[in-house]
């Protein structure tokens, strides 16, 4: 275990309908104007989606979603060269068009599983890309999910996820538990409690536990909005489980916890 605060992650979305800031970016400036804020703040990684996965939503066609994201990830490639992109997709074509203006990292919240062709990409690219559990599809992931050993059966599908990706040719590969992505309050609490579990997995971890409805239910906190303090002290409780990154909104909050934790961390 290392005393590195993990890398900061900051969520850019640029779609209508997102859980907790959809809509909030309807224009490219206002995005880029956005993602230009995080990148002085110091963030590590620009993680830019065109699609909502929040429970019950929709899918957008292929076109849509390149509208959304290219420009954006294009601007911000050409103010600042040295920016890290991830492209949040599950979709080849996306990820394709993002990869071309200097996108480096997946974000695939169907762990190669909507789109095998993204693993093809990712090899030959020598991109990095992040598995992420989820039970159904965002648009049903939500209708009552059940497991017998949560930890245990989320743990199989991302080693199984994590085989496929190597046996696909790829080298860098993160694993993420999906809080909140098919599983209810109590499964993802079993998961957060049991994180260093998946250590075992032998790949990087990233955490996207960022105003999630679990908070909101935990607390009684029903705008998404309000949860930032909570989605900071979380972390807090969490940094000692060895994360490697963490999917934020907020990135002040977060700004601050490591500032706090580089001065008082034990050497």
């Amino acid at each position: 275990m290392t005393n590195e605060f993990p890398k900061i992650m900051g969520i850019l979305n640029v779609t209508p309908d997102s859980f907790s800031d959809g809509g909030r970016f309807s224009t490219s400036k206002e995005a880029i104007e956005y993602a230009e804020n995080m990148i002085d703040k110091g963030v590590d990684i620009l993680d830019i989606g065109g699609e909502s996965t929040r429970p019950g939503s929709e899918n957008v066609s292929v076109e849509e979603e390149r509208q959304r994201v290219i420009p954006i990830i294009k601007e911000i490639k050409k103010t600042f060269p040295r920016s890290i992109i991830s492209i949040d997709t599950t979709k080849y074509e996306v990820a394709a068009s993002a990869v071309e203006e200097g996108a480096e990292i997946i974000n695939d919240v169907s762990a190669l599983r909507f789109s095998p062709k993204i693993a093809e990409l990712v090899a030959s690219k020598d991109l990095s890309v992040i598995l992420m559990h989820m039970q159904g599809n965002p648009k049903t992931m939500q209708n009552q999910p059940k497991y017998n050993n949560v930890v245990q059966e989320v743990y199989d599908f991302l080693q199984d996820r994590i085989e496929y990706a190597r046996n696909n040719g790829i080298n860098k590969i993160y694993g993420d538990i999906g809080i909140g992505f098919g599983k209810t309050l109590d499964h993802n609490i079993e998961l957060l409690r049991n994180i260093s579990f998946f250590h075992s997995l032998g790949v990087p971890l990233v955490l996207g536990i960022s105003r999630k409805s679990f908070l909101g239910k935990l607390l009684n906190i029903d705008n998404p909005l309000d949860r930032d303090i909570p989605t900071a002290l979380m972390h807090s409780l969490l940094l000692d489980k060895g994360i490697d990154i963490i999917r934020v909104h907020n990135i002040d909050n977060i700004q601050y916890l490591k500032k706090l934790y580089n001065i008082f961390r034990k050497q």
